[in-house]
């Protein structure tokens, strides 16, 4: 019996956060839970007003001189911070890529199609890459197989095309985007 191989999720690294007596620093600038700055304070007495609060010590900038600890509720903490992490994500669109297939011997009718569809895959701000495969016979057609690639591109108008129409393998293929 053969076992599949594991396959191995790459995870963004967690951040870490000192936390209480896992604080190395003797001397830290405290922070306390309504943004008031308290001083600078020793880490003995510093984990004494948060005990008194019924809060944890966290350390939020370690780089500093000296370190700045803050006085809250760590798990409250953490929720807030991914909750950030996720709104910054909402932000940010990722381009992808669009597969378009074509073929030599195609109707007006499905051409246009594919054209409208092209329009609405860049207007959306995704790569289109426009796939023409050839087969049998076709492969001896390859000038005309880039002729019509050149203008199935022409048809969708203003486009800066990343990747020219070339042959690989039995596959003509070209890359177009959104002229910005």
């Amino acid at each position: 019996m053969r076992i599949a191989p594991r396959r191995h999720i790459q995870r963004a690294p967690r951040k870490y956060y000192a936390v209480n007596l896992r604080i190395e620093a003797a001397e830290l600038r405290v922070i306390d839970d309504q943004e008031g700055q308290i001083g600078v304070l020793s880490k003995s007495d510093a984990l004494k007003h948060a005990q008194n609060k019924n809060l944890d010590l966290v350390l939020i900038a370690p780089n500093a001189t000296p370190p700045v600890a803050k006085i809250i509720d760590f798990k409250k903490f953490l929720y807030q911070e991914s909750k950030k992490e996720k709104e910054a994500k909402k932000g940010v669109k990722k381009s992808t890529v669009k597969d378009v297939p074509i073929s030599l011997f195609m109707g007006e009718a499905d051409k246009n199609r594919l054209i409208e569809k092209t329009k609405e895959f860049l207007k959306e701000g995704n790569q289109v890459r426009i796939n023409m495969k050839l087969v049998g016979r076709q492969l001896g057609r390859v000038p005309m197989a880039l002729d019509h690639m050149r203008i199935f591109i022409q048809a969708l108008g203003e486009v800066n095309v990343s990747k020219e129409p070339r042959l690989e393998a039995r596959v003509v293929r070209a890359v177009v985007a959104r002229k910005k």
